[in-house]
Protein backbone atom coordinates (compact mmCIF):
# COMPACT_ATOMS: atom_id res chain seq x y z
CA UNK A 1 0.00 0.00 0.00
CA UNK A 2 0.91 3.15 -0.86
CA UNK A 3 1.36 6.33 1.90
CA UNK A 4 -0.96 8.55 -0.20
CA UNK A 5 -3.78 5.85 -0.02
CA UNK A 6 -3.61 6.98 3.54
CA UNK A 7 -4.33 10.93 3.54
CA UNK A 8 -7.50 12.90 4.12
CA UNK A 9 -8.40 16.53 4.91
CA UNK A 10 -9.33 16.66 8.99
CA UNK A 11 -11.16 19.96 9.75
CA UNK A 12 -8.61 21.81 12.52
CA UNK A 13 -11.45 22.08 14.88
CA UNK A 14 -11.29 18.13 15.69
CA UNK A 15 -8.11 18.49 16.88
CA UNK A 16 -9.23 17.43 20.91
CA UNK A 17 -7.46 20.53 22.78
CA UNK A 18 -8.56 19.86 26.11
CA UNK A 19 -9.57 15.77 27.90
CA UNK A 20 -13.28 15.18 27.97
CA UNK A 21 -14.11 16.04 31.78
CA UNK A 22 -14.15 12.10 33.28
CA UNK A 23 -12.37 9.53 31.31
CA UNK A 24 -15.12 7.38 30.55
CA UNK A 25 -16.93 10.39 28.34
CA UNK A 26 -15.57 10.32 25.44
CA UNK A 27 -16.97 9.50 22.27
CA UNK A 28 -16.62 5.15 20.94
CA UNK A 29 -17.19 4.28 17.82
CA UNK A 30 -17.60 0.96 17.33
CA UNK A 31 -16.49 -1.17 14.78
CA UNK A 32 -17.63 -4.64 13.57
CA UNK A 33 -15.03 -6.50 10.94
CA UNK A 34 -17.65 -9.06 10.32
CA UNK A 35 -20.68 -6.95 9.07
CA UNK A 36 -19.06 -3.66 8.36
CA UNK A 37 -22.05 -2.10 10.93
CA UNK A 38 -20.50 1.12 12.43
CA UNK A 39 -22.24 2.03 16.08
CA UNK A 40 -22.29 5.37 17.90
CA UNK A 41 -21.42 5.16 21.53
CA UNK A 42 -19.51 6.54 24.59
CA UNK A 43 -16.54 4.96 26.26
CA UNK A 44 -18.31 3.33 29.37
CA UNK A 45 -20.44 1.46 27.10
CA UNK A 46 -17.19 -0.36 26.42
CA UNK A 47 -18.61 -3.07 29.00
CA UNK A 48 -21.45 -4.05 26.79
CA UNK A 49 -18.69 -5.74 24.47
CA UNK A 50 -17.19 -7.96 26.91
CA UNK A 51 -17.61 -10.78 28.65
CA UNK A 52 -16.65 -13.33 31.66
CA UNK A 53 -13.17 -14.41 31.01
CA UNK A 54 -12.65 -11.73 28.47
CA UNK A 55 -9.13 -10.06 28.72
CA UNK A 56 -7.98 -6.42 28.23
CA UNK A 57 -4.39 -6.25 27.78
CA UNK A 58 -3.08 -2.46 28.23
CA UNK A 59 0.22 -0.44 28.33
CA UNK A 60 1.52 0.21 31.92
CA UNK A 61 4.26 2.83 30.58
CA UNK A 62 4.38 6.35 32.23
CA UNK A 63 5.20 9.09 30.54
CA UNK A 64 7.90 11.26 32.26
CA UNK A 65 8.15 15.43 32.43
CA UNK A 66 10.44 14.84 28.91
CA UNK A 67 10.35 18.93 27.63
CA UNK A 68 12.74 20.62 29.50
CA UNK A 69 13.98 24.77 28.30
CA UNK A 70 17.78 25.67 29.37
CA UNK A 71 19.41 28.87 28.67
CA UNK A 72 22.87 28.36 26.16
CA UNK A 73 25.87 29.59 27.64
CA UNK A 74 27.27 33.11 26.83
CA UNK A 75 24.05 33.86 23.99
CA UNK A 76 21.22 33.22 27.12
CA UNK A 77 18.90 31.79 23.91
CA UNK A 78 16.29 29.65 25.02
CA UNK A 79 16.53 25.84 23.95
CA UNK A 80 13.78 23.21 24.06
CA UNK A 81 15.13 19.78 25.07
CA UNK A 82 13.04 16.92 25.28
CA UNK A 83 14.32 14.52 26.86
CA UNK A 84 14.12 10.84 24.55
CA UNK A 85 15.89 8.03 26.60
CA UNK A 86 18.60 7.78 29.18
CA UNK A 87 21.80 5.92 27.47
CA UNK A 88 23.64 5.71 30.53
CA UNK A 89 22.41 6.18 34.01
CA UNK A 90 26.08 5.98 35.73
CA UNK A 91 27.11 8.66 33.70
CA UNK A 92 24.06 10.24 33.39
CA UNK A 93 23.81 10.30 29.06
CA UNK A 94 20.95 11.72 27.00
CA UNK A 95 19.70 11.09 23.74
CA UNK A 96 17.65 14.20 23.20
CA UNK A 97 15.84 16.43 20.59
CA UNK A 98 16.91 19.83 20.66
CA UNK A 99 15.17 23.33 18.72
CA UNK A 100 16.09 25.13 17.26
CA UNK A 101 19.00 22.55 16.67
CA UNK A 102 21.10 24.96 14.45
CA UNK A 103 22.30 27.04 17.37
CA UNK A 104 23.43 23.76 19.06
CA UNK A 105 27.06 22.52 18.93
CA UNK A 106 29.66 19.85 20.62
CA UNK A 107 31.08 21.29 23.62
CA UNK A 108 27.94 24.08 23.96
CA UNK A 109 26.58 23.91 28.03
CA UNK A 110 23.38 24.29 28.38
CA UNK A 111 21.83 25.42 32.00
CA UNK A 112 18.11 24.74 33.26
CA UNK A 113 16.13 26.81 36.30
CA UNK A 114 16.40 29.51 37.54
CA UNK A 115 19.59 28.87 39.86
CA UNK A 116 21.19 26.48 37.09
CA UNK A 117 20.07 23.33 39.13
CA UNK A 118 21.12 21.48 36.09
CA UNK A 119 23.40 21.94 33.55
CA UNK A 120 24.32 19.81 30.76
CA UNK A 121 27.29 19.22 27.55
CA UNK A 122 26.69 18.80 24.14
CA UNK A 123 29.11 15.92 23.52
CA UNK A 124 27.64 14.33 20.13
CA UNK A 125 25.37 15.07 17.05
CA UNK A 126 23.37 11.94 16.61
CA UNK A 127 21.21 12.94 14.15
CA UNK A 128 20.16 16.83 11.83
CA UNK A 129 18.24 17.20 15.10
CA UNK A 130 19.65 14.94 17.81
CA UNK A 131 22.28 14.80 20.39
CA UNK A 132 23.30 13.27 23.45
CA UNK A 133 23.80 15.71 26.51
CA UNK A 134 25.89 14.80 29.54
CA UNK A 135 24.33 16.34 32.72
CA UNK A 136 26.87 17.49 34.81
CA UNK A 137 25.14 16.70 38.35
CA UNK A 138 26.93 16.55 41.62
CA UNK A 139 23.99 14.21 43.60
CA UNK A 140 22.85 11.36 43.26
CA UNK A 141 20.33 9.34 40.05
CA UNK A 142 17.58 10.06 42.35
CA UNK A 143 17.97 13.41 43.22
CA UNK A 144 18.84 13.94 39.06
CA UNK A 145 15.43 12.68 38.58
CA UNK A 146 14.12 14.88 40.81
CA UNK A 147 15.48 17.95 39.50
CA UNK A 148 14.22 16.41 35.62
CA UNK A 149 10.96 16.39 37.19
CA UNK A 150 10.92 19.74 38.93
CA UNK A 151 12.21 21.54 35.65
CA UNK A 152 10.35 19.40 33.22
CA UNK A 153 6.93 19.67 31.90
CA UNK A 154 4.55 17.31 30.64
CA UNK A 155 5.46 16.63 27.38
CA UNK A 156 2.13 17.53 25.42
CA UNK A 157 2.10 16.97 21.47
CA UNK A 158 2.63 20.41 19.42
CA UNK A 159 -0.81 19.77 17.91
CA UNK A 160 -2.12 21.07 21.61
CA UNK A 161 -2.33 24.64 21.10
CA UNK A 162 -2.25 25.86 24.41
CA UNK A 163 -0.09 26.14 27.29
CA UNK A 164 0.59 23.11 29.57
CA UNK A 165 -2.50 23.23 32.42
CA UNK A 166 -1.67 21.33 36.11
CA UNK A 167 -4.45 18.91 34.93
CA UNK A 168 -2.43 17.62 32.43
CA UNK A 169 0.22 15.89 34.62
CA UNK A 170 -2.84 13.53 35.73
CA UNK A 171 -4.78 13.21 32.31
CA UNK A 172 -1.43 12.66 29.87
CA UNK A 173 -1.03 9.60 32.02
CA UNK A 174 -3.48 6.33 31.89
CA UNK A 175 -4.72 4.97 35.12
CA UNK A 176 -2.70 1.84 34.73
CA UNK A 177 0.89 4.00 34.30
CA UNK A 178 3.34 2.43 36.23
CA UNK A 179 6.82 1.83 34.09
CA UNK A 180 8.46 4.88 33.69
CA UNK A 181 10.04 5.66 30.36
CA UNK A 182 7.63 7.07 28.14
CA UNK A 183 8.07 10.41 26.15
CA UNK A 184 4.18 10.02 24.89
CA UNK A 185 1.25 8.62 26.41
CA UNK A 186 -0.52 5.49 25.26
CA UNK A 187 -3.68 7.04 24.07
CA UNK A 188 -6.04 4.41 24.13
CA UNK A 189 -5.78 3.96 27.75
CA UNK A 190 -6.97 7.09 27.83
CA UNK A 191 -10.42 6.58 28.35
CA UNK A 192 -10.09 4.11 31.35
CA UNK A 193 -11.42 5.40 34.73
CA UNK A 194 -10.36 3.38 37.72
CA UNK A 195 -14.38 2.59 38.17
CA UNK A 196 -14.66 1.60 34.58
CA UNK A 197 -11.70 -0.94 35.09
CA UNK A 198 -13.78 -1.60 38.40
CA UNK A 199 -17.22 -2.36 36.80
CA UNK A 200 -15.21 -4.55 33.71
CA UNK A 201 -13.24 -6.67 36.37
CA UNK A 202 -16.89 -7.27 38.42
CA UNK A 203 -17.96 -8.85 34.84
CA UNK A 204 -15.15 -10.95 34.93
CA UNK A 205 -12.95 -9.06 32.30
CA UNK A 206 -9.35 -9.85 33.49
CA UNK A 207 -6.48 -6.99 32.95
CA UNK A 208 -3.01 -7.69 31.68
CA UNK A 209 -0.35 -5.67 31.23
CA UNK A 210 3.11 -4.89 28.86
CA UNK A 211 5.46 -2.43 28.75
CA UNK A 212 5.79 -0.18 25.83
CA UNK A 213 7.65 2.93 26.07
CA UNK A 214 6.54 4.95 23.85
CA UNK A 215 8.85 7.63 21.87
CA UNK A 216 8.97 10.04 19.03
CA UNK A 217 9.42 7.41 16.45
CA UNK A 218 5.84 6.48 16.89
CA UNK A 219 4.40 9.90 15.20
CA UNK A 220 7.49 10.50 12.98
CA UNK A 221 6.02 11.66 9.76
CA UNK A 222 6.06 9.16 6.97
CA UNK A 223 8.11 9.95 3.95
CA UNK A 224 8.19 7.63 1.30
CA UNK A 225 5.15 6.62 -0.87
CA UNK A 226 6.09 3.22 -0.72
CA UNK A 227 5.54 2.16 2.69
CA UNK A 228 7.58 -0.85 2.95
CA UNK A 229 10.81 1.76 2.62
CA UNK A 230 9.75 3.59 5.90
CA UNK A 231 11.77 2.21 8.85
CA UNK A 232 10.40 2.78 12.41
CA UNK A 233 12.49 3.64 15.25
CA UNK A 234 12.69 1.09 17.74
CA UNK A 235 10.87 1.52 21.18
CA UNK A 236 11.74 -0.51 24.61
CA UNK A 237 9.16 -3.63 25.21
CA UNK A 238 8.96 -5.83 27.94
CA UNK A 239 6.60 -8.48 28.13
CA UNK A 240 6.68 -11.21 31.09
CA UNK A 241 5.21 -15.09 31.38
CA UNK A 242 2.58 -13.78 33.51
CA UNK A 243 0.87 -11.83 30.79
CA UNK A 244 1.83 -14.90 28.15
CA UNK A 245 0.25 -17.26 30.36
CA UNK A 246 -2.95 -15.00 30.69
CA UNK A 247 -2.97 -14.42 27.52
CA UNK A 248 -2.24 -18.03 25.64
CA UNK A 249 -5.26 -19.58 28.21
CA UNK A 250 -8.17 -16.91 27.21
CA UNK A 251 -7.04 -17.48 23.35
CA UNK A 252 -6.82 -21.90 24.10
CA UNK A 253 -10.74 -20.86 25.62
CA UNK A 254 -11.92 -18.74 22.66
CA UNK A 255 -12.00 -15.82 24.77
CA UNK A 256 -11.92 -12.29 23.49
CA UNK A 257 -7.95 -10.83 23.38
CA UNK A 258 -8.46 -7.06 23.85
CA UNK A 259 -5.24 -4.89 22.63
CA UNK A 260 -5.59 -1.30 24.36
CA UNK A 261 -3.94 0.50 21.66
CA UNK A 262 -1.70 -0.21 18.63
CA UNK A 263 1.14 -0.10 21.62
CA UNK A 264 -0.02 -3.07 22.93
CA UNK A 265 -0.35 -4.52 19.56
CA UNK A 266 2.83 -3.63 18.36
CA UNK A 267 3.99 -5.07 21.85
CA UNK A 268 1.93 -8.20 21.17
CA UNK A 269 2.96 -8.83 17.63
CA UNK A 270 6.50 -8.50 17.99
CA UNK A 271 6.63 -11.89 20.24
CA UNK A 272 4.77 -14.67 18.23
CA UNK A 273 5.31 -18.42 18.03
CA UNK A 274 5.18 -20.08 15.31
CA UNK A 275 2.26 -21.87 16.89
CA UNK A 276 0.47 -18.52 17.30
CA UNK A 277 1.44 -18.03 21.12
CA UNK A 278 2.73 -15.13 22.77
CA UNK A 279 5.82 -15.17 24.47
CA UNK A 280 7.97 -13.15 27.16
CA UNK A 281 9.81 -10.50 25.57
CA UNK A 282 12.76 -8.17 26.85
CA UNK A 283 14.10 -5.90 24.62
CA UNK A 284 13.77 -3.38 21.48
CA UNK A 285 10.96 -3.44 18.79
CA UNK A 286 10.74 -1.34 15.22
CA UNK A 287 7.75 -3.49 14.49
CA UNK A 288 5.82 -1.45 11.42
CA UNK A 289 2.14 -2.93 10.90
CA UNK A 290 0.55 -1.91 7.84
CA UNK A 291 -2.25 -3.82 5.40
CA UNK A 292 -2.12 -6.46 4.77
CA UNK A 293 -1.16 -7.81 7.77
CA UNK A 294 -2.38 -11.21 9.07
CA UNK A 295 -2.44 -10.79 13.09
CA UNK A 296 -1.57 -13.51 15.88
CA UNK A 297 -2.80 -12.40 18.90
CA UNK A 298 -5.77 -9.90 19.69
CA UNK A 299 -8.85 -10.54 17.94
CA UNK A 300 -10.36 -6.72 19.17
CA UNK A 301 -8.53 -3.27 19.75
CA UNK A 302 -9.50 -0.30 21.31
CA UNK A 303 -7.74 2.73 19.53
CA UNK A 304 -8.21 7.10 19.20
CA UNK A 305 -8.58 8.37 15.68
CA UNK A 306 -5.21 9.28 14.35
CA UNK A 307 -3.07 11.58 12.34
CA UNK A 308 -3.72 11.52 8.37
CA UNK A 309 -0.38 9.65 6.67
CA UNK A 310 0.31 8.13 10.08
CA UNK A 311 1.63 4.52 11.48
CA UNK A 312 -1.39 4.40 13.78
CA UNK A 313 -3.01 5.07 11.12
CA UNK A 314 -1.57 1.93 8.99
CA UNK A 315 -1.68 -0.35 11.95
CA UNK A 316 -5.91 0.12 12.64
CA UNK A 317 -6.51 -0.14 8.55
CA UNK A 318 -4.54 -3.41 8.96
CA UNK A 319 -6.56 -4.28 11.98
CA UNK A 320 -10.45 -2.93 10.79
CA UNK A 321 -9.56 -3.89 6.82
CA UNK A 322 -8.72 -0.63 4.80
CA UNK A 323 -11.89 -0.13 3.32
CA UNK A 324 -13.70 -0.13 6.14
CA UNK A 325 -11.64 2.01 8.77
CA UNK A 326 -11.92 4.60 6.04
CA UNK A 327 -15.24 4.58 5.56
CA UNK A 328 -15.26 5.06 9.51
CA UNK A 329 -12.84 7.95 9.31
CA UNK A 330 -15.17 9.76 6.89
CA UNK A 331 -18.04 9.24 9.28
CA UNK A 332 -15.89 10.65 11.81
CA UNK A 333 -15.49 13.73 10.49
CA UNK A 334 -19.29 13.58 9.52
CA UNK A 335 -19.96 13.30 12.95
CA UNK A 336 -17.35 15.53 14.89
CA UNK A 337 -15.73 12.93 16.44
CA UNK A 338 -12.42 14.26 18.35
CA UNK A 339 -9.36 13.62 16.98
CA UNK A 340 -5.47 12.50 18.01
CA UNK A 341 -4.63 12.05 22.19
CA UNK A 342 -6.93 14.00 23.68
CA UNK A 343 -9.60 12.71 21.42
CA UNK A 344 -12.62 9.74 20.51
CA UNK A 345 -12.20 6.19 21.03
CA UNK A 346 -12.95 3.46 18.16
CA UNK A 347 -13.44 -0.37 18.84
CA UNK A 348 -12.55 -2.57 16.41
CA UNK A 349 -14.29 -5.54 16.69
Amino acid sequence: MKLSQFKFELPEELIAQHPTDHRDDSRMMVIHRDTGEIEHRHFKDIIDYFDDGDIMCVNNTSVFPARMYGNKEKTGATIEVFLLRELNQESLLWDVLVDPARKIRIGNKLYFGENDELVAEVIDNTTSRGRTLRFLFDGTHDEFKQAVYKLGETPLPKYIDRPVEPEDAERFQTVFAKSEGAVAVPTAGLHFSKQLVKRLELKGVEFTELTLHVGLGTFRTVEVEDLTKHKVDSEEAHITQATCDVINNAKAKKQKVCAVGTTVMRGLESSVSTYDQLKPFDGWTNKFIFPPYEFHIADAMVTNFHTPGSILLMQAAAFGGYDLIMKAYKEAIKEKYRFYAYGDAMLIL
